[in-house]
């Protein structure tokens, strides 16, 4: 007797047992693949509008730090990214740590975005003792990596306005930079 109560106590429980059927579990899964079908493209979208954000701040950044050499050490516009950079101790013209390593060092990448400073004009003719000649002006732009990471390229000179392309292209010339629309 013992026995048949047993089996029916099993039989019961498997009846009356709480889970989840395979049709509950396709649903779950096929609305969780909907919410992210949804969700990719504005998490795209905005990681492209917070490269560009952090291009143009990078572009401001060159500027504004070209324009503290400037003055800081009577040499012109600096030679190259590196001149603004650095890793010593202490700031010298030839590294015045005014820029962020990931920037002033090769290849020059940040946020997607790869930034190229190209001096312009003469060098400076007597530059101050053990400092590498300087510019008469620069022209920096920040280019995208690619499509993924950002689709406008920025650029300034040094006026310090800045400039984009909304078409990403790289820009290589001072009268080309000023040709593009300012960066409201």
């Amino acid at each position: 007797m013992l026995r048949r109560q047993t089996t029916r106590n099993v039989r019961h429980k498997s009846l009356t047992a709480k889970g989840f059927s395979l049709i509950e579990l396709l649903i779950v899964v096929a609305i969780i693949l909907i919410i992210a079908a949804i969700a990719i493209p504005n998490y795209l979208s905005a990681k492209i509008t917070a490269n560009q954000a952090a291009a143009a701040s990078g572009i401001r950044t060159i500027t504004s730090a070209s324009a503290v050499y400037s003055t800081t050490y009577s040499n012109g516009f600096p030679p190259s990214l590196a001149a603004l950079g650095g890793i010593a101790v202490l700031p010298t013209c030839n590294a015045a740590l005014l820029l962020d390593p990931q920037i002033s060092t090769a290849p020059n990448q940040k946020s997607g975005y790869v930034f190229i400073y190209s001096p312009q004009g003469p060098a400076i003719a007597s530059p101050p003792a053990g400092c590498v000649p300087g510019y008469q002006g620069y022209l920096v732009s920040a280019a995208p990596l690619s499509p993924a990471t950002g689709t406008n390229s920025y650029c300034s000179d040094e006026p310090g306005v800045i400039h984009y392309d909304s078409t990403g292209s790289a820009i290589g010339a001072p009268a080309a930079c000023e040709a593009l629309p300012v960066l409201p």
